[in-house]
């Protein structure tokens, strides 16, 4: 079987914040290919795998991969969930956002404890939830790094100069992030293609999507 067979078992999105910073998080590499497993099957719509499914694509035997699942629970980063589906069946599946809500607190103190280093005008203090600092915290987790002063700047313009929604930047940096592409100058290119097609709100854009899915 050659890889472009491969290709066709479609790929896994991954926060490039959690590869980058999983180890903060007291997540060992062990962990964390189990959590890597767990997203990849959340993501084919199997929310509860067995452990013998995961140790399948992994050199973990069954056992280690017991063990692990119950560190992983044990640190508050995964709980098993009941759900039930539409015929009212009850069933298990694995809720990873104790994790998310983990990394979100990590890189929200990653991101105060920079602006301490720097001095901050009075005047500054009442913006920290303006629609720029939201959508650059929302690009510093997506690309798993701080953001330059230069592309503080960018996205500062697609919202006074441009006049982009806040809500279709984020859907633009979603594409970015799915096509695989951690820059801004991609997420600038989705938004002119937007714009030509004179689209203007978040739901014009989804519409748009559907259709060229």
């Amino acid at each position: 079987m050659r890889y472009n067979d491969y290709r066709f078992l479609g790929s896994t999105t991954l926060s490039n914040g959690l590869l980058a910073y999983y180890p903060q998080l007291n997540i060992d590499d062990a962990e964390m290919m189990v959590i890597i497993q767990l997203e990849m099957f959340a993501q084919k719509n199997n929310f509860f795998p067995t452990n013998e499914q995961i140790a399948g694509n992994t050199n973990f035997s069954v056992t280690e991969i017991t063990a692990l699942i119950q560190k992983l629970i044990e640190k508050d980063l995964i709980v098993i969930a009941q759900v039930t589906d539409k015929n009212g069946m009850i069933g298990n599946k694995y809720n990873l956002n104790p994790l998310y809500d983990k990394l979100d607190q990590l890189l929200e103190n990653k991101t105060l404890s920079a602006n301490q280093k720097m001095p901050v005008k009075k005047s500054e203090t009442a913006i920290d939830n303006s629609p720029l600092n939201q959508l650059v915290r929302q690009f510093e987790i997506e690309f798993g790094r701080y953001l330059s002063p230069i592309e503080r700047e960018e996205i500062a313009a697609w919202l006074n100069v441009d006049h982009y929604d806040p809500a279709i930047i984020k859907l633009a940096l979603r594409e970015a992030v799915l096509s695989q592409a951690y820059s801004l100058k991609y997420v600038d290119r989705i938004l002119l293609n937007w714009q030509r097609h004179n689209l203007k709100t978040s739901s014009e854009v989804q519409k748009f999507l559907r259709r060229n899915r």
